[in-house]
């Protein structure tokens, strides 16, 4: 798998890339399958190298089969003398992560090669990780399971007189006691009037009897996310909570018919886009309908006006559409799918007909 991985990025390269230079934490984790919070990976044509310190110099030893690991205290004195041998001229790195320090330090440190600081490593890195394999996919599902029986038993533990907070740590807590390794974001619960901020930080407000509770949270399980939304109610909605929350429904089970291979993010985010205009709420809907999901919580594709990409088959991308209504509330339905060839696999299998609790 791994190797396939490196093999691929070239292909995704110009010929003259001798050298592509991986830096951040989550993509050597992606290339070698090793979690580390150091070190770097020398991609060659012909060999890639993990130049890592004594910290880890036991476990990478241990598990990276898709690269020679070497013990290296001066990984950029090491790096010199690896590109030397194997007569490089050009060396990418990762713009998008790598800082301008680090960047004038590497060109301090290794000479006689050319660095490209472009986006084309990034570029690349990206359009791989947004195509996911059955093992990457099999870790979001079970992310996403944790997630659900952590849903399941927050519905028996709201009631008036909680605190959002106390709901997002109980969140947290089952989704930890029941087998993720992490949270994949700070986990969002919000009632009443404060579900009208997106993405508002849960606080010492009580749970009221009448009023709507957002919750917006995933677990992490081998280092792939999760991430669902649902909005529940406190008692009976108003007339008003059932005909917003309904729109949003709509407008998500729109986005599910339509979602699949070939779309672009633009379209997929319209057909959203649609029934919230025509229900009244065109201004109350202002973030982009979803994103991709993986080793990170947002990630490649994106499904917003500004993507003219057709998406492809095997990335993962939420379907989140909501209504927020300044001073009164808001509403999120939150699912993610697999796109298919011809429709999508819905990771999300949580009910969403409006719960009264």
């Amino acid at each position: 798998m791994a190797m396939n991985r490196l093999e691929q990025l070239f292909e995704e390269l110009p010929d003259d890339s001798g050298c592509a230079l991986i830096t951040s934490d989550v993509n050597r984790r992606y290339f070698t399958g090793m979690k580390s919070s150091d070190g770097l990976v020398a991609v060659f044509r012909d060999k890639t190298y993990l130049l890592i310190d004594f910290r880890y110099i036991e476990k990478a030893r241990a598990t990276v089969t898709a690269a020679e690991v070497i013990e290296a205290n001066s990984p950029y004195k090491t790096l010199s003398e690896l590109i030397k041998k194997h007569g490089v001229k050009k060396v990418h790195v990762e713009a998008e992560t790598m800082t301008l320090a680090a960047f004038e330090r590497l060109k301090k440190s290794v000479n006689d090669v050319e660095f490209d600081g472009s986006e084309l490593l990034s570029a690349a890195i990206n359009r791989l990780r947004t195509i996911k394999d059955d093992e990457e996919l099999r870790c979001i599902k079970k992310a996403q399971e944790i997630a659900e029986t952590a849903f399941d038993a927050i519905l028996n533990f709201i009631r008036p007189g909680i605190t959002e907070r106390e709901i997002a740590l109980e969140l947290n807590r089952q989704m930890l006691i029941n087998g993720a390794e992490d949270i994949s974001f700070e986990t969002i619960a919000l009632s009443g009037t404060n579900t009208s901020m997106p993405h508002g930080v849960p606080s010492d407000k009580m749970v009221c009897e009448g009023e709507f509770v957002l919750m917006d949270f995933g677990a992490v399980y081998n280092g792939y996310h999760s991430d669902m939304t649902r909005t529940v109610c406190v008692g009976k909605p108003t007339g008003e909570m059932e005909k917003v929350y309904n729109t949003v429904l709509e407008a998500q089970l729109r986005c599910l018919e339509a979602a699949k291979a070939g779309i672009t993010g633009e379209e997929l985010d319209a057909a959203a886009r649609a029934v919230i205009d025509f229900a009244g709420y065109k201004d109350n809907f202002g973030h982009a309908l979803g994103h991709g999901v993986g080793l990170e919580i947002h990630e490649g594709p994106i499904a917003s006006p500004r993507n003219k990409e057709k998406l492809k088959a095997g990335s993962v991308v939420t379907i989140e559409p909501g209504i927020y209504i300044a001073g009164k509330f808001g509403v999120r339905i939150e699912d993610f799918v697999i796109l298919t060839e011809n429709g999508c696999d819905n990771l999300t299998k949580c009910a969403k007909n409006i719960i009264s609790l």
